[in-house]
């Protein structure tokens, strides 16, 4: 959330248009896959690049799930999880084993890699089978140890047994790789309140979560999208529905509701109410920006493009033109290379 602060709109622009990047190289227009990275919340509680299958044999990739905590485990965690990141196992392990929470205790699993972290796992998932965050990281143990269907398995229960964690979405995004990763956010048309954006993090939240209450619409489409971006993803399906009910002739409201149905295994959910939506507000730019996120989302490069030059032509100055502009020059410059 602090990004907004200090970045602003062309961090957001900068942002979805690396998605499109993501987006197009799982289309096969480039070699290399570049990592979708989210606008940040100023949370995040891991270093946040994508989480990938590791070699058989490396170190698996450590997601941490700390939101937008401040409290001293929280920051020590976080200093472990980049340290970890960047190679220094034994140093990042020294931190985890300080704390008994799930996360330092996965952690730690995982610092002192290979010994003993796959049974490690095991037995955190056997005392805690229903969080995101075991069940993710011993996936990613099982893949590196050769046993794929049983990694599938944990990945399943991940999303099955505590969806509203980014663990979950990481999860997600694993046993659907051929989509660009994460889920396709709700981008507001309208910019974040300036008194808002200069608060820290954690009181950012606070107050957005403080103002959606008071029902509305752009302060729950805010705090909508920033549980997104946090990974809690049912939780902001929840408050976009909310706002599309309080406001049927609200086209952001209404776009929200949809996007915010989207899932990987039912992407039709989302599109079912997204595209009707073209027809009850034809001059909307969020309708035809987020169809044409979503048809990115599924590899469907041609149709997105068709929709975001459409999102362009609406408002090229606004910050959705601006992001529609910057996908459609990103798609654009891969062709080339």
């Amino acid at each position: 959330m602090q990004s907004y602060r200090r970045r602003g709109v062309s961090a957001r622009t900068r942002t979805y248009a690396t998605v499109a990047v993501a987006a197009l190289a799982a289309a096969g227009l480039v070699v290399a896959a570049v990592a979708f990275t989210r606008t940040s919340t100023g949370g995040g509680g891991s270093a946040h690049a994508r989480t990938t299958p590791s070699v058989r044999g490396r170190a698996p990739a450590l997601v941490l799930d700390l939101g937008v905590r401040s409290d001293p485990e929280a920051r020590a965690l976080r200093r472990a999880n980049r340290l970890y990141a960047n190679g220094d196992r034994r140093a990042a392990g020294r931190i985890f084993a300080r704390y008994r929470s799930v996360d330092a205790r996965v952690g730690a699993a995982l610092a002192r890699w290979p010994d003993g972290s796959l049974a490690a796992l095991e037995r955190l998932a056997a005392t805690h089978p229903a969080s995101a965050t075991v069940l993710l990281h011993l996936g990613l143990a099982r893949l590196a140890a050769g046993r794929e269907a049983a990694a599938r398995a944990a990945w399943r229960q991940a999303l099955a047994r505590d969806p509203d964690t980014q663990p979950a979405l990481e999860a997600e995004s694993l046993l659907y790789p051929a989509m660009a990763p994460s889920r396709p956010p709700f981008v507001p048309g309208f910019a974040m309140p300036a008194a808002i954006a200069r608060l820290p993090a954690p009181q950012q939240f606070r107050r957005l979560r403080l103002d959606a209450t008071g029902g509305g619409i752009r302060a729950r489409l805010l705090y909508g999208a920033a549980l997104q971006r946090l990974g809690r993803s049912v939780e902001a399906e929840r408050e976009f529905a909310a706002a599309a009910r309080s406001a049927p002739g609200d086209d952001e409201a209404q776009v929200a509701a949809a996007v915010g149905r989207f899932s990987k295994a039912r992407p039709a959910a989302a599109f079912a109410r997204l595209g009707p939506l073209s027809g009850r507000f034809p001059r909307s730019q969020s309708v035809r920006f987020h169809l044409g996120e979503l048809l990115l989302w599924l590899r469907q490069v041609p149709q997105a493009e068709q929709q975001l030059r459409l999102a362009r032509a609406l408002g090229p100055r606004t910050p959705l033109g601006r992001t529609s502009k910057a996908f459609l020059a990103e798609l654009s410059a891969l062709r080339t290379r």
